[in-house]
């Protein structure tokens, strides 16, 4: 019994490594930084990161049930990543809790904008919130890769709306492409 129950965990521990690889190698895609102009920087990769995961995370909230387990393992495992991030860079642990604070609050807020925008079928709505979130500008017009990195979310939203339980239970899971369209607006 006890076995059993820590080769389950183990299993678990595994299918939660292999979703976030999928998120992480997602959100560094070149094509995201190259056509669609998303800064390449720290932040920039945070922001990115934060998309893809919580789009994942939103996915999983649809399907409920034991989906809602793995998400929380999966919101726990992420921010680990990210304390391990912030570490590798050298942050002492007073810095590292204050930015993993800091970084907890940014990404379920972001997610919420993201959702909110998904949910009302708005490009202009979410090509506004990432050009204030990825692209530090004031609107989608100062930021010429929001509307097409709208267009890409939308995508990758109705993409992961059609993965059954099952592919993200087994571990079989693979993040979708998406269609990335270089530049302009796409509203």
């Amino acid at each position: 019994m006890i076995f059993a129950q820590l080769r389950a965990r183990r299993a678990s521990k595994a299918v939660i490594e292999q979703i976030l690889g999928e998120i992480v190698a997602a959100s560094r895609r070149p094509a995201l930084y190259a056509a669609l102009q998303a800064p390449d920087r720290v932040d920039g990769r945070f922001e990115l990161l934060t998309l893809h995961a919580g789009l994942v995370l939103r996915r999983l909230k649809a399907l409920g049930g034991l989906a809602d387990a793995m998400a929380q393992e999966l919101v726990n495992r992420l921010f680990l990543h990210f304390d391990d991030t912030l570490r590798e860079m050298g942050h002492s642990d007073i810095g590292v809790s204050k930015r993993l604070k800091a970084m907890g609050r940014a990404f379920y807020g972001r997610s919420t904008a993201y959702a909110a925008a998904l949910d009302d079928g708005s490009p202009a709505r979410l090509a506004a919130a990432l050009a204030r979130n990825v692209y530090g500008a004031a609107g989608p017009a100062s930021a010429p890769g929001a509307g097409a990195l709208a267009s890409y979310v939308a995508s990758l939203d109705a993409a992961l709306a059609a993965i059954p339980m099952e592919e993200f239970a087994t571990g079989r899971f693979r993040f979708p492409s998406g269609s990335i369209a270089a530049g302009g607006d796409h509203d």
